[in-house]
């Protein structure tokens, strides 16, 4: 018999025990609880009562509901549906009747009113399990996945196929807080199938890893629906891919570079590995659910390498606008060092001496053609043109070489063909010896370039102020954690110090007092508060407690806590902010996209009919001439003065700033101060759309008011001759110094100011 058949044959023996123990287990399971019950009859001193409650608006009105009243004695369990605004309290009647049961739902602010109340019963001790035998099509037995309850825990069981393991994003809409986060994990990662569940409050989305060969896509998005939310299918599978960048030793050759590559990819959840043998640099693309960046190089290392994390803050650098400014304020200085002086030679020589229409009034150099003011206007203009106009240049020769036009082209053609035609002109006075130098058009470059380096200076200044608001909110992100690991028995064995971006979901993280929380998740042990204001602008800390979520980015305050990570890198609140301030600072207003049409086609528009007006004014000029010049310049010089005046003039003029910068601009700007006063503004639509509000609801914390505790009125209950205030200011000061509670913190800083004012 071959090792194949053998194999097959034990499998099936096994199967064939599995099922009769199954079974024996389950009717012997049955007459023990049969004979249980018929010897002790329950006799419970427990009620179930069901209330309406009504004032519920967010998960997080149902979370302080069932934390406030479960901590109760005599409360066995409580739990709120917000959909139904119905809470079902179990209750001991030795301790509470039904009256005062309704009482303490009332005491909080709700309206609450019994509906329905009735003997409650234990649960049975086990509950019944069953799993289902199958043959595949070798004969060999398998059994699906089943689960086991023991107690309050559940273990699940059966074979795992990675094949049929999806993940899908899905649209969340009607969540509210973090509370509404918490409910839709804590319920979805409860159904059989699903392996992981991540919502994202601030982008409205929910990825789900599930198994599709136990459940649907669909039924998940029913199931969130049946939350209270309306939930819907937006991608197919394996999104949303976080990019690892990684610096890598012991690289010698192309070989070790395709080792890592082979090995790296081999690996489930990564989906893309670069190796630079150049740079000694590794790019992976990988997916946060499947593997983390401590298992990509843990990979790495046991190959024999070393891998750090590459530090390249990519979204900083975005941000950082000083490179930009520092180069447009260079061109504005430059424009103005040379500028200044061209106003002053144009304002003498062509406004007081009128030397362009007036040839006897010019001061020749060298020879007749070539007169002072000319000269000196070479002389200014020549650095602005060559270092000044040099990044509009670049810019103009990048949009070229993508076969479009933009404003640089506009600027770049209208400063060089000034310049040139009056270089060309004045060497060719020169050569043919004309009697007086002639009419120039040096002075539209200093003119042109001045103004708008100004205006792409002040541009990117406010860019730069705008981006603030984004650069302090990602100041917020912590730099290290403290990983932890813990036995069984809840001892922890060992802490390291790990990079924040090494942090992988699931990890189990230690926050001291003081400390940043370095990503999303929640508390398993410990109590402290911690500072939300940066999302919420609430100044009044919040208790957490275990069970309670934990925002990346807040403040721990005075109590050691213990976190499990959910949402790490860019899924945590604080990167959505910043995501979504980015996104809304980028997109398109409907207007801005009307006006992106019309830019589209304005630039060569701009350019034909310049071209249209230097032909048609020397057409014209061969037949209407201005007696005023013809015995003092020869009619080409007259014509081609003006006909390239008229089509520089077109040029200069037609640059469509309003077109192509005040929009993105206005929205921007606009996104920015609201992101800075705690306001997240969705883009360009929602501010072009604002003129049509009637009414504005809002939380009135930070937004019409300080956002934090003060001093407003002082009542004193002992007279003052016995004690006065400045003593009683004293004593109070002295008593909440050492507090870190913001009440505290605000009597003393009203003490300080009255103490100074005082003294001072």
């Amino acid at each position: 018999m071959s090792s194949h058949s053998s194999a097959n044959n034990i499998q099936d023996k096994v199967c064939e025990v599995e099922e009769i123990c199954q079974t024996n287990l389950s009717n012997d399971h049955k007459k023990d609880n049969e004979k249980y019950l018929n010897k002790n009859p329950i006799t419970s001193k427990f009620h179930e009562a069901i209330i309406e409650i009504k004032g519920m608006t967010c998960h997080s009105c149902v979370n302080n509901i069932e934390e406030t009243i479960g901590r109760n004695d005599g409360i066995k369990s409580i739990s709120v549906s917000l959909n139904k605004s119905q809470g079902r309290i179990v209750y001991d009647t030795s301790k509470w009747n039904i009256q005062m049961v309704v009482e303490l739902v009332t005491d909080m602010g709700f309206d609450a009113q019994l509906l329905q109340t009735q003997d409650y019963s234990e649960e049975k001790l086990t509950d019944q399990s069953s799993s289902v035998l199958l043959k595949n099509d070798d004969g060999m037995c398998k059994s699906e996945e089943f689960t086991v309850k023991i107690g309050k825990k559940r273990a699940k069981f059966g074979p795992t196929n990675d094949d049929s393991i999806e993940k899908r994003t899905f649209s969340v809409e009607g969540m509210t807080c973090a509370s509404c986060v918490a409910y839709i994990e804590r319920n979805i990662g409860k159904l059989k199938g699903v392996h992981s569940v991540v919502v994202a409050l601030m982008s409205s989305k929910a990825e789900v890893v599930y198994d599709s060969l136990v459940i649907a896509a669909e039924h998940i998005a029913d199931e969130i629906s049946m939350l209270g939310y309306r939930a819907t299918i937006i991608d197919d599978g394996f999104r949303n891919h976080s990019v690892l960048n990684l610096l890598i030793t012991g690289l010698s050759s192309g070989t070790c570079a395709q080792r890592i590559e082979s090995h790296v990819v081999a690996r489930k959840g990564v989906e893309s590995c670069s190796v630079s043998l150049a740079a000694s640099s590794a790019k992976i693309e990988y997916t946060p659910t499947f593997i983390g960046p401590r298992d990509i190089i843990k990979i790495i290392e046991d190959l024999g390498y070393s891998a750090t994390i590459a530090c390249h803050d990519e979204q900083l650098k975005r941000l950082d606008h000083s490179a930009e400014v520092a180069k447009w304020r260079t061109s504005l200085l430059v424009s103005l060092l040379f500028g200044i002086p061209v106003m002053g030679v144009m304002v003498y020589f062509h406004w007081f001496l009128h030397t362009p229409m007036h040839p006897e009034v010019q001061t020749p150099v060298f020879t007749p053609a070539l007169s002072l003011d000319n000269l000196i206007l070479f002389v200014l203009c020549t650095p602005v043109q060559l270092f000044g106009g040099k990044y509009f240049y670049l810019q103009s020769w990048r949009a070229m070489k993508h076969r479009s036009a933009n404003m640089d082209v506009l600027i770049v053609l209208a400063t060089t063909t000034s310049y040139l035609y009056s270089v060309t002109v004045i060497v060719t006075a020169i050569i043919l010896r004309w009697p007086s130098s002639p009419m120039t058009f040096f002075d539209v470059t200093p003119m042109l370039i001045t103004f708008v380096s100004l205006g792409r200076w002040l541009e990117h200044k406010a860019k730069g102020k705008t981006s603030e608001a984004l650069t302090k909110l990602m100041s917020l992100q912590a730099k290290e954690a403290v990983l932890v690991t813990r036995d069984d028995d809840g001892r922890i064995l060992s802490e390291e110090n790990i990079d924040v971006e090494l942090v992988q979901r699931g990890d189990l993280l230690k926050v001291v007092p003081g400390a940043k929380i370095p990503a999303d998740g929640i508390v398993v042990d410990g109590k402290s508060a911690s500072d939300e204001s940066f999302v919420t602008g609430e100044s009044m800390p919040v208790v957490k407690r275990e069970g309670s979520t934990v925002i990346g980015g807040s403040i721990n305050q005075h109590g050691t806590l213990l976190i499990q990570t959910t949402h790490v890198g860019q899924e945590t609140t604080l990167a959505q902010i910043v995501r979504l301030v980015e996104e809304a600072q980028t997109s398109k207003a409907p207007i801005q996209q009307t006006a992106d049409r019309i830019a589209g086609f304005f630039v060569p528009m701009v350019i034909g009919l310049a071209i249209l007006t230097l032909i048609v004014r020397i057409f014209v000029g061969f037949y209407i001439m201005d007696a005023e010049y013809t015995d003092k310049r020869t009619n080409m010089e007259v014509i081609l003065k003006r006909a390239f005046e008229a089509a520089i003039t077109v040029l200069a003029i037609a640059c469509p700033c309003s077109l192509g910068l005040a929009t993105p601009t206005a929205v921007m700007i606009g996104t920015g101060i609201g992101a800075i006063n705690g306001i997240l503004i969705k883009g360009g639509e929602p501010l072009e759309m604002a003129h049509k509000i009637t009414t504005v609801v809002m939380d009135k914390t930070g937004t019409v008011t300080k956002g934090h505790p003060r001093v407003v009125v002082i009542h004193t209950l002992v007279l003052e001759s016995s004690l006065s205030l400045l003593k009683l200011f004293a004593a109070v000061g002295s008593a909440e110094s050492n507090s870190e509670h913001p009440i505290a913190n605000s009597i003393t800083s009203f003490v300080k100011e009255v103490s100074d004012a005082f003294f001072f």
